[in-house]
C-alpha cells in the first residue's frame, strides 16, 4: 500500500492526531458506565435492579428450549471466551514479532491477555450474584458483573479496530465498525438470551473492554502515528 488509506498524507495525520483526544475521553465515559453501574450494583439501586430483573425475564429463552437453539446460542457467544481472542490474535502477533514491532506486540498481549483477570477482579470486587429464574436459569457459581464475555468481545474488536484502522481504505473501515458493533451486541445479547447475565452486567462489560483497549492503546502509544501503530509498507 503506497498511500494512506484516505489518499492525502496531511489530512491522514490531522485525522490521526484527533484521534488520541477522542480516544481519552472514549476512555473516561467508559469507565464512568463502569463505575456507575457498578455503584448502582453495589447499593442494589432500586431502578437499575428493576430494569434488570424485567430485561432479564423478557430475554431469557428458557430452560426448556431446544437443544438445536441452545447450541446456536453457545456458538454465537463463544467470540466472548480467552481462548477466542487467544485464537484470533496469535497469528497477529507472530506477525507483528517477526516484523519487530515490539511496542504493538507488547500492546496487543496486553490488552488482550489481562482483561480476563482484570474483569475476574471486578467481580470479586461487586459481588453479583447470577440471574435467578423459577425454573432454575444459569446455576453457574461465578460471580455477574461485569460479563467476562461482554468485556471479552469488547476488547477483542476494540483491539482489532485500532490495529487495522491505518490499514484499511475508508468504505472498509465503516464495513469493519458495522461488523464490529454486530458482533459485540450479538454476543451480549446471548449472555441474556442464556440467562446468565442482566443487562447492567453486559454493558458494564462492554464498557470495561472498549475502556480498557482504549487505555492501553493510549499507554503504549497505538493512536496518531505512535510507537505501537501500524502503518501501511510500501
Amino acid at each position: 500500500m503506497n498511500v494512506p488509506p484516505d489518499g492525502d498524507t496531511a489530512l491522514s495525520r490531522r485525522r490521526a492526531l484527533r484521534a488520541v483526544p477522542a480516544a481519552l475521553v472514549s476512555t473516561v465515559v467508559c469507565l464512568a458506565v463502569l463505575a456507575l453501574l457498578g455503584s448502582g450494583v453495589r447499593s442494589g439501586f432500586r431502578p437499575q435492579m428493576e430494569l434488570d430483573a424485567e430485561v432479564s425475564e423478557a430475554l431469557y429463552a428458557g430452560d426448556r428450549r431446544a437443544g438445536t437453539l441452545d447450541g446456536m446460542l453457545e456458538v454465537l457467544t463463544a467470540p466472548g471466551l480467552s481462548w477466542v481472542r487467544f485464537l484470533v490474535f496469535l497469528p497477529v502477533l507472530v506477525l507483528l514479532l517477526r516484523r519487530r514491532s515490539w511496542w504493538t506486540a507488547a500492546w496487543l498481549v496486553t490488552a488482550v491477555v489481562l482483561v480476563a483477570p482484570l474483569t475476574g477482579l471486578l467481580k470479586e470486587y461487586f459481588g453479583r450474584v447470577r440471574p435467578d429464574f423459577a425454573e432454575g436459569g444459569a446455576r453457574y457459581d461465578s460471580l455477574s458483573f461485569p460479563s467476562g464475555h461482554a468485556s471479552g468481545i469488547a476488547t477483542l474488536v476494540t483491539v482489532a479496530l485500532i490495529l487495522a484502522w491505518p490499514l484499511l481504505a475508508a468504505r472498509a473501515r465503516r464495513w469493519a465498525l458495522a461488523a464490529g458493533i454486530l458482533l459485540v451486541l450479538l454476543v451480549g445479547l446471548t449472555r441474556m438470551w442464556l440467562g446468565v447475565h442482566f443487562l447492567s452486567d453486559v454493558v458494564g462489560g462492554w464498557a470495561l473492554g472498549v475502556g480498557w483497549s482504549l487505555f492501553t492503546a493510549l499507554v503504549f502509544g497505538a493512536f496518531a502515528e505512535g510507537r505501537a501503530s501500524l502503518r501501511p509498507t510500501s
